[in-house]
Parts: C-alpha cells; sequence; structure tokens
C-alpha cells in the first residue's frame, strides 16, 4: 500500500470528488441504466486516452495498410486495442485499488530497472512522437485548410513553416495549461479534447459515407477485412503480386521484399500505435489527477470502451477503407507518362517524387551493384532510371509513400472539393492537434514524477514545453510527411512490453493488492487476457528489433532482462538480511 508521504503528494486537485463518488454509488443502487447515465456524465481519461492515439501514427498506419493491403488488414488494429485496453484495464484496477503512484508501485515490488525504464521510455517516444504530429497538422495548415494564408506560394518556406509551427505549439501549450490548473481547467480541457476526437471521427466517417454513396466501395469486401489472413507476413497481397509477375525474373524477389518489408513495418506501426507506452503511463496518472480510486474502476473500464475504442476504430477503419478504395494496387498518377482530357501530360504530385525516384535508384542498385551507382553522375542517373522498364516504374508508382493530402486529392473527383480538402483536412488537424497536446501533458506527468513531485506548478510546464522539440519534424522530413510516423511507431513498439509486464507482474502481487486482488476465476481470467496482451506485444517488439537491429537488438533486450533480474535478487536478499 502507498505510504503516508506518497498519499500527501496525491495527484488529486478535484475538490467535487466526493460528490462524484456519491453519484456512482447512488446509480449503483437504483440500477443500470441510471450508473450508465453517471458514467457518461463522469467519463474523462478514456477520452484522453484517444485524442493521443488517433494521432499521426494511427492516420500514417491506416492509410499504408490501405496502400499496401487494401481491406486486408482491417483486423489488425481492433485486434490491437482490445490487447492494450485489457492491459489498461489492468493498470487502472491496479492503480485505483491502492491509491499508490504506479512508478513507486513498480519500483518497490518489482524492479527499479523496469520502473525507470518504463518512464524514460514513455519520455523518449513523447519526444519522438512529436515530431509526426507537428509535421501532420503544420502540412494540414499549409496544404488543404490555408493554402492561401500559409501556402508555399504565399509565404515560402521555412518561414510558413514556421509561423504555422508556431501557431500549433501557442495552441497546444495553452490547452496543456489548461489542464495544468486542475478543477474547472481540467474539465474545460476534457471537454476540447472530447470535441477534437468526435470532430476527427465524423470527418472521416462522412469521406466513407460519401465515398459509398457514389458506388466506390463494396461492402463484401470491407467486412472480409475483418477476418486474419496471417500469409501476408510473409508474401504481398494478391493485388500486388499480380504486378511484380510482370517484372523481369530476376528482380522480381526485390519487389516481393521491399513490400513484405513494408507490410511488416506498417503492421507494426498500426499495432504499437494503438496502444502507446506514454499512454500507458497517461491512463493512471490522469486518473490520479482527478482523485478516483476503487469506487471509480467500474467507470475507468467504460471511459475506455466509449471514450477509446470506438472512436478509434471508427476513425482508423474509415481511414484504411478511403486509402484502399483510392490507392491499392494504383499508380500515383504522373508517373507513367499519362495524359488529361486535353491531352496534356499528367505531373505526379511534388511530394512524390522524391520517393518515386528513391524506389527506382534501390531497384537500379539491385542491377548494376552499389559501387557502378555510386560513379553514376546525376545526369547519368537521371538517364538510367528514366530508362527502366515500365513494369518496374509502375511498381514504384504504386508503392510510394503517399499521404493524407494526397489521398485527399484523389478523394475530390468523389466526394466533391468541399469534402476532400476541407472536411478532410480537419480530420487530419483534429489527429496531428490532439496528439501534440496530449504529448505535452504526457510529458508534463512524466517529468514531475521523475522528480518526485506533484504535477503541477513549473515543474509540470518545464515538462511539457520539452515536446516543443516536435516543431523539427515539418523541417527535418521532406518526404511523404506522414511516413515518418512509420519509423517512430515501430521504435515505440520496442519499448511497449516494459508497461505491459509491468503491470502484468503489479497486477499478481498479493502484497500490494491485499484484499483487492482477484480472486479464483476472476484472477484467472485477468491473468490469461494480460497474458494474450503481453505475448502480442512481445512478439511485436522483437520482431521490431530483429528486423532492424538483428543480433545487435536481441543483446540488447538480454542485456536489460538480465539487470532487471539481477538488480531483483540483489533487493530480495538485502531484505532476507535485513
Amino acid at each position: 500500500m502507498a505510504t503516508s508521504s506518497e498519499k500527501n503528494q496525491s495527484f488529486s486537485m478535484n475538490p467535487r470528488i466526493e460528490r462524484d463518488r456519491e453519484l456512482i454509488v447512488s446509480a449503483r443502487q437504483r440500477g443500470r441504466w441510471p450508473l450508465l447515465g453517471v458514467f457518461v456524465r463522469l467519463s474523462g481519461p478514456g477520452w484522453l486516452q484517444s485524442a493521443i492515439t488517433l494521432g499521426g501514427g494511427s492516420l500514417s498506419s491506416s492509410l499504408y495498410l490501405g496502400v499496401l493491403v487494401g481491406f486486408s488488414f482491417l483486423w489488425l488494429q481492433p485486434i490491437a486495442m482490445i490487447a492494450g485496453i485489457i492491459m489498461l484495464s489492468a493498470i487502472s484496477y491496479v492503480t485505483l485499488s491502492t491509491d499508490e503512484r504506479p512508478l513507486r508501485a513498480i519500483n518497490r515490488h518489482i524492479s527499479p530497472v523496469l520502473g525507470w525504464g518504463w518512464l524514460l521510455a514513455s519520455m523518449i517516444a513523447n519526444l519522438v512522437w512529436s515530431m509526426p504530429q507537428f509535421a501532420l497538422a503544420t502540412a494540414s495548415f499549409q496544404q488543404n485548410l490555408f493554402p492561401g494564408v500559409f501556402g508555399p506560394d504565399v509565404m515560402p518556406d521555412p518561414w510558413g513553416k514556421l509561423v504555422v509551427c508556431c501557431i500549433i505549439l501557442a495552441i497546444a501549450l495553452t490547452a496543456g495549461m489548461l489542464y495544468s490548473i486542475g478543477g474547472w481547467g481540467m474539465k474545460a480541457f476534457e471537454i476540447i479534447v472530447k470535441c477534437l476526437v468526435g470532430t476527427t471521427v465524423l470527418c472521416f466517417i462522412s469521406v466513407v459515407v460519401k465515398l459509398m454513396s457514389t458506388g466506390e466501395l463494396a461492402a463484401s469486401g470491407v467486412f472480409r477485412g475483418f477476418v486474419p489472413n496471417l500469409k501476408l507476413l510473409s508474401e504481398p497481397v494478391a493485388e500486388l503480386a499480380q504486378h511484380i509477375r510482370q517484372v523481369a525474373p530476376q528482380f522480381q524477389d526485390f519487389w516481393s521484399g521491399l513490400i513484405v518489408s513494408q507490410q511488416r513495418d506498417v503492421m507494426i506501426s498500426a499495432a504499437a500505435t494503438a496502444v502507446g507506452i506514454n499512454m500507458t503511463f497517461l491512463f493512471p496518472y490522469s486518473m490520479l489527477r482527478k482523485g478516483w480510486d476503487k469506487d471509480f474502476r467500474g467507470l475507468a473500464i467504460f471511459d475506455l470502451s466509449t471514450g477509446l475504442f470506438f472512436p478509434f476504430i471508427l476513425a482508423t477503419s474509415c481511414v484504411v477503407i478511403a486509402a484502399a478504395a483510392q490507392f491499392h494496387a494504383e499508380p500515383a498518377p504522373g508517373f507513367l507518362g499519362e495524359v488529361d482530357a486535353s491531352g496534356q501530360a499528367v505531373r505526379p504530385a511534388a511530394n512524390l517524387v522524391g520517393g518515386f525516384n528513391d524506389l527506382l535508384s534501390q531497384r537500379l542498385a539491385r542491377e548494376i551493384g552499389p559501387e557502378e551507382m555510386a560513379r553514376l553522375t546525376p545526369g547519368e542517373k537521371a538517364a538510367r532510371l528514366a530508362a527502366l522498364p515500365e513494369a518496374d516504374r509502375r511498381m514504384a508508382a504504386m508503392l510510394v509513400t503517399r499521404d493524407a493530402f494526397n489521398l485527399a486529392d484523389s478523394l475530390a473527383p468523389l466526394t466533391g472539393r468541399t469534402v476532400a480538402r476541407y472536411v478532410f483536412g480537419l480530420g487530419v488537424l483534429g489527429m496531428g492537434m490532439g496528439a501534440a497536446t496530449m504529448l505535452m501533458l504526457i510529458n508534463g506527468l512524466c517529468f514531475c514524477e521523475m522528480l518526485n513531485k506533484p504535477a503541477r506548478g513549473w515543474r509540470q510546464r518545464v515538462g511539457m514545453a520539452m515536446v516543443s522539440v516536435g516543431i523539427l519534424g515539418p523541417f527535418f522530413w521532406t518526404q511523404a510527411k506522414m511516413w515518418i510516423a512509420i519509423p517512430t511507431s515501430v521504435f515505440a513498439m520496442t519499448l511497449l512490453p516494459l508497461a505491459y509486464l509491468s503491470f502484468f507482474l503489479l497486477m499478481n502481487q498479493k502484497r500490494l493488492l491485499g484484499e483487492n486482488m482477484p480472486k479464483g476465476g476472476k484472477r484467472v481470467l485477468w491473468n490469461v487476457l494480460m497474458a494474450f496482451s503481453v505475448i502480442l506485444a512481445g512478439f511485436g517488439s522483437l520482431w521490431s528489433i530483429w528486423s532492424k537491429t538483428r543480433w545487435y537488438g536481441v543483446a540488447a533486450v538480454a542485456l536489460f532482462t538480465a539487470l532487471v533480474f539481477v538488480v531483483h535478487f540483489v533487493r530480495k536478499a538485502r531484505e532476507s538480511a535485513a
């Protein structure tokens, strides 16, 4: 149980907590529907989770899932989210049953290596993840919503990007400061977050509804996508495989390997962005800050289901569906000599040219070797790329990393300019802005907990300001803005098992939970569900590590694991000796 000194540093800043408790107790006595009404009224932390998960990572992962595999991976994100909600529910149960701050509980009852590793990994994820959020929100301002004000033609870069970044940063910091006030400020912040999440979801739903009304989508194909197809872990999807067969036999394995590698990265990214390691830090501390305890455990699980699961699944599935309908196995226009109705050559989107040439350069390097490739002059290289067979150029045009704004442009003839440009752009902006704000909030909580201080005052503001490093994202990423979220998601996936394992062990700590320890069938059910989540996260993490670093990553994991056990047994030995 928490020590008195830790309870004195309670994160609760809400004087209405006793009234909320009485509302829950009274409603529970009156029946299910009154209780449901109270839960809807008091929900909050789950919506904060939704704001952070519906960010650039979820959008980019959903977009590239649609581009690479069509509807085939619609099942992936719901399963990843279910696994994440299982662990977040366990986190809420442990936190609300003990009223002990999670970091101190992990350090005391499990291992300080796991505890501090969890905190530092969450902070690293906040800083890394901030870059795609700012890049995404900035691109939405410049390309979709206000091109006549902040676009490169009106306000040349870097000044246009700098002005937009400062606007986004100011809004995110202001919203974060509301939360740090507590009381009415925290309530206002939660209302703003709910509005952002709701707007984002409605924007993407409206796009899919519009596509269905035009006859561009077949419902049967969409529903089949919710049935898992594990073959795609090791082979390209059928629609791309038929195009690979048109390539010269000696280069078919190049394109197959490239597609499978991208499929795996996007799968990992989609799983990692469903519930990231920084979300596992936000949820318990946001509940403690509101003053929740064991009387609020049912509310916490309800909050996760309504405020996190449904908005996430609706928004991400709609993006996958729209991207698959427009881009899957379809070459990006302008790269294969197309002409429009007037006979004019179609120009490719400027943000895709670099990625297209990079894919062709990789293909050429496979043919002539990296040494010969390095000796080519720019003119010679351009000529060799232009001379590559059309089948290879078609593959590159299909695989080039398009972003949400290319998707909006492609939707314009079907959905109309307003929906494509403004509604879709508003949804993208809501994702980027909401996630950037939440990353600041989480980092403020992390920084205060690292210093063992209450989450308020100048320390929280310093922690929030650290995430301002994200404004570098729009300046240092020149390809499709959304692809930056894929490598950062893969990085985040390697860290997620830290949190899952920590709370899996805490859930089985009798010394910590005492009489609140689940018993009998409930304990078996909790452990089966948590084991599923831990195994899934561990598989994704090891897969990420092996695919990117091979034996170096495996050695680092082994070293960290050994350190956890050494510290644990040394501490146990000291406790026994005392």
